[in-house]
């Protein structure tokens, strides 16, 4: 294949990505100066995802999810090695900023159907759909990182954890943040009908 056609292909793909993406319409709003300070820390640290458990009844729960998790993955995500690496990664950011990893689960197939370069109409990125102006009000100003799948998943977290914060614990009012659609059903809707693919069974 030549490079012009490969590039073809490649951009046709983002172009074909764009189309049933569901977000991305977070509005931008002025941030206390502490309230940025907290956020630019939270996405600052980009050690990678090193899960500690305190027991080994921990340690063989991670392994069961990481297994069961891939396998549900599979149809998005062939590569075996791709697909651990995501999955470690979202259970990593998940829990670092207090999320349930089968919400963001959820919430990353609403988004983006699992795609890293997906973009909105509206212009957001990745896996879940950060808006740019997020990488100059809290990151470092270089909205091409939010493809990179750690920082993806990092802001995307810390964002909803925000909002989350802002609506005092009300998932429902807060993924209507994330999504620039407040108070509307559809899009929590979707999101928490989608998380309930990824739950372990026994967990509701």
């Amino acid at each position: 294949m030549n490079g012009l056609r490969r590039r073809a292909l490649l951009l046709g793909g983002l172009a074909c990505s764009a189309l049933p993406v569901r977000a991305g319409t977070q509005v931008e709003e002025p941030l206390a100066d502490a309230v940025r300070s907290a956020l630019s820390a939270s996405v600052a640290n980009t050690a990678p995802p090193k899960p500690r458990f305190e027991t080994t009844d921990e340690r063989l729960a991670y392994l069961r999810w990481l297994g069961a998790m891939s396998e549900r993955l599979k149809s998005r995500k062939s590569e075996a090695m791709t697909r651990i690496e995501f999955l470690e990664t979202l259970w990593y950011e998940s829990k670092r900023a207090g999320l349930e990893p089968s919400l963001v689960l959820g919430l990353v197939q609403v988004e983006s159907g699992f795609r890293k370069y997906a973009i909105s109409s509206a212009g957001a990125r990745g896996y879940m759909q950060v808006m740019p102006f997020w990488a100059r009000v809290i990151g470092d100003g270089q909205a091409s990182r939010l493809f990179h799948m750690q920082t993806n998943l990092r802001f995307g977290c810390v964002i909803l954890r925000h909002y989350l914060d802002r609506e005092r614990g009300d998932m429902f009012l807060a993924l209507g943040r994330y999504n620039g659609s407040r108070g509307r059903p559809e899009y929590p809707n979707a999101v928490f009908a989608n998380r309930r693919k990824w739950l372990m069974p026994g967990e509701s």
